[in-house]
Order: C-alpha cells, then structure tokens, then sequence
C-alpha cells in the first residue's frame, strides 16, 4: 500500500468525520433498570463491529485472545465491517432491524443520535459503577473526564472512548535551527510569525505551516475565542471573520497552505515543502515512514490552548440479553485497561485513553514515537464536537465552506463573498 493511502486510513481514522444515522423505533427490548449479573457464569457470545484495519485490527485481535483466555466463559467475535463510513452504512441499515445489530460496536456519538434517542443504546453508567462488572465509579476507570464526555448523547453515557488521537503539530526540526526558530510554536500569532519567517528566508521555496482539517481549525479556532461549536455561531461575525482571515491572509500571502488535492500536508512536509503542520497525532508513524532519514522531525502541543480530541468509542444495543451485556462490558473494560491501553498505543500510535499510561515511564520512554513524552503536556485541554442535532452536518460542512474560501485567497480574490456563501450552507446544515 502506497504511504499516501495508508495515511489516509490512519488520518481518517483519527479525524471526526461524523454523519446523522438514520432512526428506527423498537429495540428497547430491556430496560434500563436491568439487573447487572455479578458475573458471567454461562457460556455468552459478544459481537464486535469495528472498523480497524493493518496493525490496529492484529492489535485488537490479539488483545481479545488475551482477555478470553482470561474469560474463559465469554468469546468476542470481531466482525470488521470495512472503513469507517462502511460502518457507518452498516449500522445505520441495520437499525432498522435491531435485533440484527451486535452486541458493541464502535462508532462517533454523532453515528447513534437517533438510535440514543429511540432508546436503542445501553446508558453505561450502572455498567460503570458496579463493582463487579465496572469499575465502582468512573472515577476509578481512570479514563480522562473529557474523553468521557465525548461518548454522551445528550447528558447520558452511552459509550466509553477507545481509538483516540488529538490534533498535534508536527515539524521539521532541521528546518527549524536553519531558519532560527528556536522553539515550537505555542500560540497562533507565534505560528504566524514563524510561518512567515520561514517563508521570507526560504525565498519562498517552502511554506510555513497548514492545517490537514479545515473542520477542526474552525471548530478549535473559534473554541479559543471562547465560543461553543453550535448553531448559534454567526459565520459572518467578526469572530468567526477573524478567525477565517487569519488564514485567508496567510495564504494570500504564501506563509500558510492548504493540503488540496494531496488531502494530507504529511506528503509535503516528508518533502520539505512545507515546514510545519497541524494534524492527527494517529498519523505520526507515517510521517516517520514518508520522513526516513532526510531530516529530523519532531511533535509539539498544537498551538493554542485547546486541542481536539477524535476517535471512536464503544456503544452497546439493547437487544442484547443481560448477560451478553455484563459479559461486553468486561471486554470493554478490559479494552481501556492500564495494561491493554499500553499495548495499543504503543502499537497503533492512538493514545491512551488511560491516565495511568499517559503519565506511565513505560509509555513516556517509547523510542519509536515522538509524542508520547510530550502527550501529557498536549492533552491539557481537550474539546470535541458537541453533540447535539445536526452537529456533525454542521462540522461536516465546514470543510468544503472553508475550502471554497481559502482557493478563492489562493487566487488573490477577497473572500467576503466566499464567506457570507458560507454563511448560507454553514446555516443550512443545521437546519435539515
């Protein structure tokens, strides 16, 4: 597989491409004062529908032979359903026929709006505090209260984070000390000016920085003026104009770039064409592999104060019988453990959804990765797409929105009408 494309699996993966699922009323077969059975006694099948491929599929693979072998009452079939959009497709087909869907699944909160709200999920919070099957409280789980938060449709805990990433910024080190840029940039007016730095002294050769998800630069960008990703987010503000010609202008003036046709700034930056970018933290063994030997890179918190936190979590339906029930809660309790979140971030390059991992030596000591030593410092403030309805529209939208917009100051155009055109569309997703 070529690196461009197996970037693209892996950026995808990290990134919070988000759709509405379709709605289906039943599957509230139980309800949600069920009794937790202590433990699982008899012989009880889980199915799992994932969307891992490569090294993260072999990992969660060998991580449920693990956790049988432990188990010896309970076997987890994974079923792979394909990319994330084919999973996508597959739950939202079979939501029509409930008692047809698995057991778990994962999928992004924005997936499972109106299977929560026909009451087809399983609210995991009596899962998480029971003593036998949980963990007593979620405090206990030591799982990050943000990334919790991420898995709650409207204030209920449906699902508990698995395959996280966050936004990172990658640079070229070697590029850094020849142009005299002493330190990662740590605000946006420093990446500004480094950008422009590295522009003027590079005789324009290379680019100073970009961002891979125009989404995310809007969503964050706005978050860190102080406003919430909603619908009540005027396009046309001065705010949300601010933050739109901060980029507009830096690619007017040939400081910043877009990806374009290439989807992914990794494949310019592995070539020096650009010095800096801003990405998923999921991607950095590819940049490894694209950078090779031809230069020394390393990773930074992304500037600014908030960074956002993507990747799916882990949902369960309601058909499932009690058992089934108690039985996949322990896999997936078993799934976000010290031990198992050790494994898998050091294998897939996600990051642990573990506090304990995050400040563990063992994870901060990984020689083939950059970011775990600098995650914890990364991870300070974390935000995600709220979830409410027609977010994801809204997010979705605001690529091509953004897009249109950058190409027109691409071309040196003024992009007021870019911007109010946006406007129009940015509205529209969240009212359909």
């Amino acid at each position: 597989m070529k690196f461009g494309k197996k970037l693209a699996i892996t950026a995808i993966a990290g990134l919070a491409l988000m759709g509405t699922a379709a709605c289906s009323k039943g599957g509230n077969s139980s309800s949600s004062s069920e009794k937790i059975p202590s433990k699982v006694t008899k012989k009880t099948n889980v199915v799992f529908w994932h969307g891992m491929t490569g090294v993260q599929q072999s990992t969660l693979q060998t991580l449920t032979k693990e956790f049988e072998k432990k188990n010896p009452k309970i076997s987890v079939k994974l079923e792979n359903q394909g990319a994330y959009n084919d999973l996508q497709a597959k739950i939202n087909s079979t939501l029509q026929s409930p008692n047809n869907l698995p057991t778990i699944t994962q999928a992004y909160p924005g997936w499972l709006w109106n299977a929560a709200q026909n009451k087809m999920l399983v609210d995991l919070k009596p899962y998480i505090n029971n003593k036998d099957v949980g963990w007593g409280s979620a405090k206990n789980s030591d799982i990050r209260t943000e990334l919790l938060d991420g898995a709650k449709i409207k204030g209920t805990q449906y699902g508990i984070p698995f395959n996280k990433s966050i936004e990172t910024l990658t640079y070229n080190a070697d590029m850094f000390k020849k142009y005299g840029i002493k330190k990662a940039p740590t605000t946006m007016q420093e990446l500004k000016q480094d950008s422009e730095t590295i522009y003027k002294k590079s005789n324009h050769k290379v680019v100073g920085a970009g961002f891979d998800s125009l989404s995310n630069y809007y969503v964050l960008g706005m978050k860190n003026q102080g406003t919430d990703f909603s619908n009540k987010i005027n396009f046309t503000g001065p705010q949300s104009k601010k933050l739109i010609n901060y980029y507009a202008d830096g690619v007017k003036k040939g400081y910043f770039r877009v990806a374009g046709s290439e989807h992914y700034l990794s494949g310019p930056f592995a070539n020096q064409k650009v010095a800096m970018f801003i990405g998923t933290s999921a991607g950095e063994g590819f940049v490894k592999q694209g950078v090779g030997k031809k230069f020394t890179y390393d990773e930074a918190p992304r500037p600014g104060k908030y960074t956002m936190q993507q990747g799916t979590d882990i949902y369960m339906f309601k058909h499932a019988s009690a058992n089934q029930k108690a039985a996949a809660f322990k896999y997936i309790k078993f799934l976000v453990s010290k031990s198992s979140q050790l494994k898998w971030a050091n294998a897939t390059g996600y990051i642990p959804v573990n506090e304990g991992v995050v400040k563990s030596s063992a994870y901060k000591s990984n020689k083939n990765l950059k970011l775990p030593a600098k995650l914890e410092s990364a991870m300070k403030y974390l935000y995600s797409v709220p979830v409410a309805k027609n977010s994801n529209a809204a997010y979705q939208q605001l690529n091509p929105v953004m897009q249109t917009i950058l190409s027109a100051a691409q071309k040196k155009q003024n992009v007021n009408n870019a911007i109010k055109a946006g406007k129009s569309k940015f509205d529209a997703a969240w009212k359909q």
